[in-house]
């Protein structure tokens, strides 16, 4: 009796130094969650770090949220609450099936935004995420945000149209959509080597790095996304834009020629231009140091 007196208070002692423990023990993180629903059953990966006026960040096709690496400690560092986004589909976010339009991309982030209660952020997308923004800031007459950065801009229209010589011809888009479905892997292995602006400006570690995560996401999303885009013309919205705007562009950009960014920067008023001399479609990599001080100097404006 005396022995199981004895396991009896040793259990009750223990249990009670554990439930001291866990009233007085700091929690070690924020608090902010990982996982955002935004509709039944789909919730979207987002990285939330730091503390302060918010950059919310939007990544390209194929890409996820992990593209901008180098600017979440960069821009944290600096005073900034840096929020990357990987839209449904991509990264780690649920790959639902249904629409993978730019409705739906918008609709998202404005749930993301509102939950989170960002207000007066500097909102920016690369590539494919230039577009998403645009059409989101467009949609939604700036809500949430009060500056847009676009980084190697797919343009008002990535595909060329009648009176618009710009960006890929609708064969060449007929033929990477079809590519996507049979053969995804070359052209994500192919694409990682067009963001380089000249040989060598993009180690092979970098290369493969980027070519993993294009590789990660959803092979419909892939397909369904970059067939919207091609879809999308963003020219007579362009008057609506209201807010500051910045454009990035590589100047050696082989995925999405720099004339795309001139046609935004003449179609949207008071816009600034900034040409990364050294860079093609990876300017964030490539002028790594360039891109993080324009765009940390663009959102303290």
């Amino acid at each position: 009796m005396k022995t199981v007196a004895l396991t009896i208070a040793f259990l009750f002692t223990f249990i009670q130094s554990q439930f001291l423990f866990a009233q007085t023990r700091k929690p070690a993180s924020a608090g902010r969650e990982e996982y955002i629903e935004v509709e039944k059953n789909v919730k979207l990966h987002v990285i939330d770090l730091g503390e302060g006026q918010p950059v919310v960040l939007i990544h390209g096709w194929p890409l996820n949220n992990a593209m901008y690496e180098y600017q979440y400690q960069y821009l944290v560092e600096k005073g900034f609450r840096v929020i990357g986004i990987s839209l449904r589909g991509f990264g780690k976010s649920d790959r639902p099936f249904g629409k993978y339009d730019f409705d739906t991309f918008s609709d998202d982030i404005k749930v993301v935004l509102e939950k989170l209660k960002i207000e007066n952020a500097t909102l920016g997308g690369f590539s494919l995420g230039s577009a998403v923004t645009l059409h989101f800031v467009t949609k939604y007459n700036g809500a949430h945000i009060s500056k847009l950065a676009l980084f190697g801009a797919t343009g008002p229209s990535w595909k060329q149209r009648e009176g618009y010589p710009y960006g890929i011809t609708e064969q060449g888009a007929s033929d990477l959509i079809k590519q996507t479905k049979t053969n995804r892997q070359q052209l994500v292995s192919g694409f990682g080597k067009g963001f380089a602006g000249q040989e060598g400006s993009l180690s092979e570690e970098s290369l493969r790095w980027l070519e993993s995560i294009n590789l990660d996401a959803s092979p419909y999303a892939t397909t369904q996304a970059i067939k919207a885009l091609g879809d999308l013309d963003l020219r007579p919205e362009l008057g609506k834009i209201k807010i500051p705007v910045a454009l990035f562009h590589g100047v050696n950009d082989k995925l999405c020629d720099f004339s795309l960014s001139e046609q935004l920067h003449k179609s949207i008023k008071g816009s600034y231009l900034v040409r990364f001399e050294k860079s093609g479609h990876g300017l964030f990599l490539e002028e790594m140091d360039k891109f993080n001080s324009e765009l940390e100097k663009f959102a303290r404006k």
